[in-house]
């Protein structure tokens, strides 16, 4: 019995070590495909590193603890980042909908892990933009005080995965093959409302207070501007800013398992 025991307990953990490997393996094997893309990494980081030049390169004009070019350099690594996940999730509900998607479900891959593994895979490519992006604003005299830099990347990055959760969400309502291009192609409409792209004022700020890419970017930005927006548009509190990422979270979560709990029913 004992030596039966102890045989059993070693194929498990054999078979765990196994999984493991191979699950890592296909994480590597799943960045080195996203940042082969050439189209997504147009998309996710070369066009928001050209925005940034035509619009934020060497403008030193006085904003907050920093200057104009500071700000926009912060508004265009969040709109890579978020491109970048919104992405990363779109081909992972496209492999669920696959014959690769039934491949892992006869695996002994726990769901969590493959999703972990996507979401790290998602951070990764992420990071790519933000670090780009800072790099040519601090080659090319983007002004802030430390704090400014570090804080402001924190959450560009970390953020970036509320719009993994858009991406699955978006995907997993809309299904059909277009559905991850409908989803990147959202985010730059939702970068107008926002205030990533160009300054608001008016109704059209108003009604971007309620999307979801508005209170992203203004706690990304929140460290230079203190909440304080630019052609003296007015001041958006902390609280409402978090209000926003909290509010979208739970509503792109809750779109998420709705889709997903639909889909399963139609198989």
């Amino acid at each position: 019995m004992t030596t039966l025991s102890t045989s059993t307990s070693t194929a498990a953990a054999t078979t765990a070590t196994t999984w493991r490997t191979r699950l890592l393996a296909y994480g590597r094997l799943d960045l080195r495909r996203l940042l082969r893309d050439r189209t997504g990494m147009f998309f996710a980081v070369a066009l928001p590193a050209f925005l940034f030049v035509v619009f934020g390169l060497g403008d030193d004009e006085p904003y907050g603890s920093g200057n104009v070019g500071l700000y926009v350099m912060i508004s265009m690594a969040a709109y890579g980042a978020v491109t970048a996940t919104t992405t990363v999730a779109g081909s992972a509900v496209h492999e669920q909908t696959t014959g690769w998607g039934r491949q892992l479900a006869l695996t002994p891959v726990p769901p969590l892990a493959f999703v972990a593994v996507k979401t790290a895979v998602a951070m990764v490519v992420a990071a790519v933009p933000i670090a780009l992006i800072y790099t040519i604003g601090a080659a090319t005299g983007a002004r802030g005080n430390a704090f400014d830099w570090v804080a402001s990347a924190v959450v560009v990055w970390l953020g970036s995965s509320v719009f993994a959760l858009y991406g699955l969400a978006v995907c997993l309502v809309l299904r059909g093959q277009n559905a991850s291009s409908i989803a990147s192609g959202l985010i730059v409409i939702l970068a107008f409302l926002g205030n990533v792209f160009t300054p608001m004022d008016g109704v059209v700020l108003a009604i971007g207070r309620l999307t979801p890419l508005y209170g992203y970017a203004g706690l990304a930005r929140y460290p230079l501007s203190e909440g304080h927006l630019p052609i003296d548009a007015g001041h958006d509190p902390v609280w409402l800013l978090i209000a926003n990422v909290v509010a979208w979270t739970l509503t792109f979560a809750a779109l998420a398992v709705w889709g997903l709990r639909r889909r399963r029913e139609r198989v």
